[in-house]
C-alpha cells in the first residue's frame, strides 16, 4: 500500500486498501468524491439536509458493502456514484410516501393542509389521539387549536357554556397528554 506523506493514494492502492477495511482509504474516497455525491444529491432533491444524509448514507453503505465492489466491473468512483444514484431514488421514494400519508390524512380530515414543520409521525399521533376523543370534546379542541378560536368564540359558535369549553379543553389536553406521554415511552 503506497500512500504519500498527506495521504493520498494512487488508484489502484485506494481501491485495494479500500477493499480491504483500510479506514484511511475511506477518508481518501470520501475527500476525492464526496463533493460529487453531494452534489448529485443536491442537484436531484433540492435540499441541503436531504444531500447531506445522502453523501453520508452512501458512504456508509459503500464502507459496509465494500465486499461486493467488484473492481473489473466499475472503477470505485463509479461505484460509489451507483450507490448514491439508489440512495437518492430512496430519498425520492420516502418523499413520496410521505406525501401520500399527508394526503390520506388530509383527504380524512385528519389535516386542513400539507403538514411541513412538524414531523409526520407526531402530528398522525395527536391526530389520533384526538379521534379517539368524544365528538363534543372533539369539536371543540379543534376549533381551539386547528381553527385558533378562543374558547368565548367556540362557546358561542357550539352554543355550549364557557365553563363548559374550558373544562372540555382541560380534560381534552390532560388526556391526550397522559396518551402521548404513554405513546413515547412505548417508542
Amino acid at each position: 500500500m503506497s500512500a504519500d506523506a498527506q495521504g493520498d493514494f494512487e488508484d489502484e492502492d485506494l481501491e485495494s486498501s479500500f477493499l480491504a477495511g483500510d479506514e484511511r482509504a475511506l477518508e481518501e474516497a470520501y475527500r476525492r468524491w464526496a463533493a460529487l455525491v453531494h452534489t448529485l444529491a443536491l442537484r436531484s432533491l433540492a435540499d441541503v439536509g436531504e444531500a447531506e444524509d445522502v453523501t453520508q448514507k452512501t458512504f456508509v453503505a459503500a464502507w459496509t458493502g465494500r465486499t461486493g465492489y467488484d473492481r473489473a466491473k466499475a472503477p470505485l468512483p463509479a461505484w460509489i456514484v451507483g450507490i448514491a444514484r439508489k440512495k437518492i431514488a430512496d430519498s425520492h421514494a420516502a418523499r413520496a410516501r410521505v406525501r401520500e400519508l399527508q394526503d390520506r390524512a388530509i383527504a380524512a380530515g385528519l389535516f386542513d393542509e400539507p403538514i411541513h414543520d412538524i414531523d409526520l409521525a407526531d402530528r398522525l399521533l395527536v391526530a389520533d389521539e384526538i379521534a379517539r376523543l368524544d365528538p363534543q370534546s372533539q369539536q371543540v379542541i379543534r376549533l381551539a387549536f386547528f381553527d385558533d378560536l378562543t374558547h368565548v368564540q367556540i362557546a358561542e359558535r357550539l352554543g355550549l357554556p364557557l365553563g363548559s369549553v374550558k373544562s372540555s379543553i382541560r380534560r381534552s389536553l390532560e388526556r391526550l397528554r397522559r396518551r402521548l406521554e404513554a405513546s413515547y415511552v412505548r417508542r
